[in-house]
Formats: C-alpha cells, structure tokens, sequence
C-alpha cells in the first residue's frame, strides 16, 4: 500500500480488526499511526562528521551537448503543439546511481564516495543551455537500479522531472503523477516560447527536479536536479558582441548587437545549486522519511560540495543560486575577510524572472526553490585576497527559519582571488527587463488557498493531495486572482505553482508597492526608479515570482495568467517534505467556458470515455476535452495515470 493511503486509511484498519478492538483504542494512541513515530532525536542531534571548511573545489556542471538522433523517434500526437515547435534539437538524460564524493577527506572520501543518485553520473546533472525561439526535446531514461536492488534505500527509483517554472505544456511538466520506473524513458517536450508571447514573460534561470508523487524530498535529496537556463536576444550568452562566436548565433537567431546587455558569460556565468545535507559516521547521507515537519541537513552542500571553495579572476562574475532544499531557508551575504567588511550584491533576476533593472542589496532572504542571479566584481580585490558567502539565518527545525540570526554566520562558499587573464569585457546593464502588465479585466475567478496541518498531514483547504482530484478548473486564456494563507504560527511555506509566474498584488492586506521597502522580515523589492535610496537591505524575490514565501501568519494575494496549454498541474509547498506529506493539489487548465469553482473527481470532469488527445485543426480550438494526449502505458505493479515508454532489452 502507498505510503498516503497508510496515512489517509490509519484510522479505518482497527475497523477491519474488529470493533471492540477498535473502541479500546485511545485517541492518542490512533495519532500515533498519523504522526512521526514516537522518540526521534532532534534533527541534528547526531552532527556529521567534520569536514574542513573550504577545502573541496567547487564542482561546475557540465553544458549538456544534443544527440543526432532519438530511437524510437518522438511521438508527435503525443505533445500540445509540437508540429509549431518541432524540435531543432533532441537531448538524451540518464538517472543514475553512483558514488559521489562531497568532500576530498575521510569518511567522505572512503570507499570512493556517498552513494548518490544524479543525471549523467554528476550532481547536480548537466546544465543546458536553451534559447527562446528553439524548441528541444530532452528523453529522459530511468537506468536507476530497482526496488531491492538500488543501494540508496531511502529513495524511491520511480521518477518524474519537472522543469521549474518551465512554461511547459502538461505532458512535459513532470507532473508528480506522471512517474517511470526503471527502464522506462519518458519525453519532454520544451517549446521555450514565453508565455503568452509576450517577451515580459521570459525566463533565465530554471532548474530540472524530481518530483515524484510522495517522493520528491527523497528523490531530490538523493541527487536528482540540475540547472537549465534560457537565453535570447538580451541575456545572449555572450559578453563580447565582437566575437566571431557571438555573430554566428546573431546571424542564427537574427539578433541586433544593440540589444545585447553582455552580462559575464560562458566561464564567468556560474550555476551555485545549495542543499543542507546530513551525513552518517561513515560519511553516507542519511534521510527519515517518517519526518514530517521538514529535513534539515548540518552540512551546507553547493553543488554537492561540501563548503567548497572556486578561484575567480580579478572580474566580473555572474553567480546563479538557488536553494535545493528540502527545507532549509537562507539569507546570504557576502563577506571581504581581509577588511572584515560585508560586501553588497548586484541583483539581476528573481525566481528567474530579471528585474526592470539591476539593484544592489546587502542579503539576499531565500526559501526553497527560489533563485537569485547576482554579479559579484573581484576587479575591486587583490590578489589572495578571499571573500565567503555565508548565511546568517538560523533554522533548527524543518519547519522553518526561527526568525533569528545565527551568533556565528556559516561560510557556505569561499572566493579565492587568482590574476585577471584577459580583459574582461562584461558589463552591468542600466535596464534589464520590463515587468508584464497587470490586466484586472482579465481575471475570471478568485481562490484562497490555506495552507495547514492536521493529523500528522499537511493541506491546503483542510484536503490532502490527490492526482485524481481537480480542485481547481482554470480557464484557457484568462487570468485569476489567487490568496496564499499561512493557517499557522509555528511553520512557514514557500508555496510554488507551476506552469506561470505570479505578479503581488498584496501582502498581509497591504497593496504592494514596489517603492515602498519594508523592514523586518517582511522585505521585497524596492523600486529601482527610487533614486533616493541606492540599495535594499533584504531582496526576497521582487515584484515577479514563482514561489511565495509564507512565513508564519503571512497572507499574500498575486495576479495570474494562463495561456498556450491545457491539461493537468499542481500548486504545492517547496518545503518538499511538506508535499510529500501532503500540502500539493492539482488544478488543471481547461477550455473556455468549462472552469469551475471548487473540486471535482478527473473522472467527472473529462469522462471517463473522452478518448486520447488529438491535436485540433485550428490551434485556437479545443475539442475533444484535454484528459491526457500520451498513448498507453506498460504495464505496473502499482494502478497509475501515467504514460510511459519501455526500453529495449
């Protein structure tokens, strides 16, 4: 039995035993089979092993190169769109276990490694590298060893890969019910076209993530994300427009030199993916899936490395962080150690989506899942000198950050200054990207979405996740109105929707307003236009989000809009371990006409004849209903609505 139905169905087995049996029964004695077993020790009361502080390299990813050729080829009808995005290119990814060493000392280094979980044989996978205007398609194949016999038993090696915040059409988003087991593969069709072709609507930096139904903590924490960025004619990739590498994209993609904003670029442009990790005695990573109220790890990984540390050059750098995860919230800064000085950020982007225009801040508050982009310039620094990012935020449990500051900040990351070895050519943009405009004459419905806990599980609007549930029908081509509620004073929740970005309205009953910097912990964006400050204390994310950050009490209302797809997608806590246990819903994109309020079986809502999709003649059609386009899957263990395709052999 899955491990919800053991949760939702805890209180029916006494029944099956016999009533008298189930009567004796006390209350709290029932609530024990709904929450964490009884006596586990504080999360980190059994510290990792030591592992000295900036003596691992940092690893970089590799750029993902494309494949000739898929065999068998892609299924055409099996994608939204696919014969106007036809991909110009096709990409092969394999989940893999194997060791991985985090630290170049023992026990970390024993044995030659941690057992680990990755794409490609790295954690993080490789980056790729997409542009706006060129489709891909990336078939992703399970080669995880199976259940009994994958030697990283807290995971589970069914999968699915959801692209964060991919404007991604359903059948390719990794929704959590879309899983395959090992030896299976599974299609991702990327259009990389903004969402409603409105050039406002670009992304820059995402990410690839399990997210597997019940196991996407595990999954996660095993290994299984990677970077994914998206460039154009602005964010070009290159910092030099008089390279020859440079005019041969131009001439490609038909770009105007004018336009480019010549950010750092290729070396200089640096994925930093942050995950807290907790490790055994014999340097092997330990995870409890019992543990409902979030996993917190005492050792601070940046690519999978423990505190590492990354020679930089006396120039410009652009650093791409997000947090991993599972649970740990940050606030970062950036120390000068040779003058004991704390050094501002150059902010660029947030949640992926670039600002109107670059801004300075002092921290940067991060919870999970969201991203920043920064510019750090070593040019202002000597040679030898170091610099360390830290996080000064203190969490002690997995529910979230106290609210405190740690009494001695943690160097996650040092910055070893090495000689310039050519001419920086890079610069810092006045302006980057418009924000899109907030339509109000587009919004068809309104929803709140409380976000609390009972009985040992986590949920929004009193329900707990289920994929056979529509809780919410969303009109193709309009927009809505959604509320996010914090029902607790103990926890916090950074609450991601899929498929489209959100723009604040509000916080806490408050009109947003991007001039207006608040203080405390409640600290956004402050507008760029406001020339009478010169920089922000906190950068959360801005105006502009895919995740929005509950801290205890906090209500925030954001604009949305839904355009391009239909099909199904979730909206869930990024404390992942809170999705697992089982803070998720499904909302699903429909025709015009068919939304609704409130929720209603998937069966009811498409029939249960209504047949495979096809593509309609007329792209501004939908007819037949949207239930699933993917052709039929193999055969499993377990009943699923999921579609795969087996390997050969």
């Amino acid at each position: 039995m899955k491990r919800r139905n053991l949760l939702k169905y805890g209180l029916a087995a006494p029944v099956a035993a016999g009533a008298a049996a189930a009567a004796a029964r006390s209350q709290d004695e029932l609530k024990r089979y709904l929450a964490p077993p009884d006596g586990f020790p504080p999360q980190l009361g059994t510290p990792s092993p030591y592992a000295e502080p900036f003596a691992a390299e940092l690893f970089v990813p590799p750029v993902k190169t494309p494949v000739p050729l898929l065999d068998p080829l892609p299924d055409p009808a099996a994608h939204q769109l696919y014969e106007q995005y036809q991909p110009a290119a096709f990409y092969e990814l394999r989940e893999e276990e194997f060791l991985w060493q985090y630290h170049p000392h023992p026990p970390y280094s024993n044995d030659g490694g941690s057992l680990s979980w990755g794409f490609d044989g790295v954690t993080p996978g490789p980056i790729f590298q997409a542009r706006y205007g060129e489709p891909i398609l990336v078939r992703r194949f399970n080669d995880l060893p199976p259940v009994g016999v994958s030697q990283v038993t807290f995971a589970l090696p069914s999968t699915t890969t959801h692209l964060h915040n991919g404007h991604t059409a359903s059948e390719s988003d990794g929704s959590p019910q879309d899983w395959i087991d090992s030896g299976e593969f599974w299609d991702h069709h990327y259009a990389n076209f903004p969402s409603g072709h409105d050039p406002r609507e670009k992304l820059t930096t995402l990410w690839y993530h399990d997210h597997r139904l019940d196991y996407t903590a595990a999954n996660v924490y095993a290994g299984l994300s990677g970077f994914y960025m998206l460039f154009d004619e602005h964010d070009t990739g290159f910092e030099d427009i008089e390279s020859q590498e440079y005019k041969t994209v131009a001439a490609k993609y038909n770009y105007d030199p004018k336009d480019a904003w010549c950010l750092p670029s290729g070396e200089f442009d640096v994925p930093l993916m942050l995950h807290d990790v907790l490790f055994d005695e014999a340097g092997q990573v330990v995870f409890n899936g019992f543990q409902t109220d979030g996993w917190l790890g005492d050792q601070i990984t940046v690519n999978r490395r423990i505190r590492p540390h990354f020679k930089v050059q006396r120039r410009k750098y652009r650093f791409r962080i997000i947090d991993g995860g599972p649970s740990r919230f940050y606030e970062l800064f950036l120390r000068d150690l040779q003058r004991d000085a704390l050094v501002d950020f150059v902010v660029l982007s947030g949640d992926g989506n670039m600002l109107p225009e670059p801004i300075e801040a002092e921290s940067i508050y991060m919870s999970v899942a969201q991203r920043v982009d920064v510019i750090i310039d070593f040019s202002k620094y000597e040679v030898g000198d170091h610099l360390v990012l830290e996080n000064h935020l203190l969490q002690d449990q997995g529910q979230g950050p106290s609210g405190r500051t740690l009494d001695r900040p943690d160097g996650i990351l040092r910055f070893d200054v090495v000689e310039l070895q050519e001419v920086d050519k890079s610069r810092i943009p006045a302006t980057l990207r418009p924000h899109p405009k907030i339509d109000l004459s587009e919004v068809r419905q309104e929803r709140t979405w409380a976000f609390g806990y009972a009985g040992g599980l986590w949920n929004i609007n009193g329900l707990i996740m289920d994929p056979n549930r529509i809780d919410a029908a969303v009109e193709h081509g309009t927009a809505e109105i959604w509320t996010f509620r914090n029902s607790g004073n103990a926890w916090s929740h950074p609450i991601h929707c899929h498929f489209t970005e959100f723009m604040i309205l509000e916080v806490n009953g408050r009109p947003y307003k991007p001039r207006e910097l608040q203080t405390g912990q409640r600290a956004f964006v402050e507008d760029p236009a406001d020339r009478e400050r010169q920089k922000i204390g906190r950068f959360m994310g801005g105006h502009r989000r895919d995740v929005a950050t509950l801290l205890p009490g906090d209500e925030v209302k954001v604009y949305m809009r839904f355009s391009d797809f239909l099909g199904k997608y979730v909206m869930h806590c990024h404390n992942v371990v809170h999705e697992d246990h089982s803070m998720m819903i499904r909302w699903d994109i429909v025709p015009p006409g068919e939304g609704f309020l409130g929720s209603r079986p998937a069966a009811v809502v498409y029939g249960a004849d209504a047949g495979p999709y096809q593509p309609p003649k007329d792209p501004g059609a939908f007819d037949p209903p949207y239930p699933d386009p993917r052709p039929p899957a193999g055969p499993h263990l377990e009943e699923r609505p999921a579609q795969a395709t087996y390997q050969d052999g």
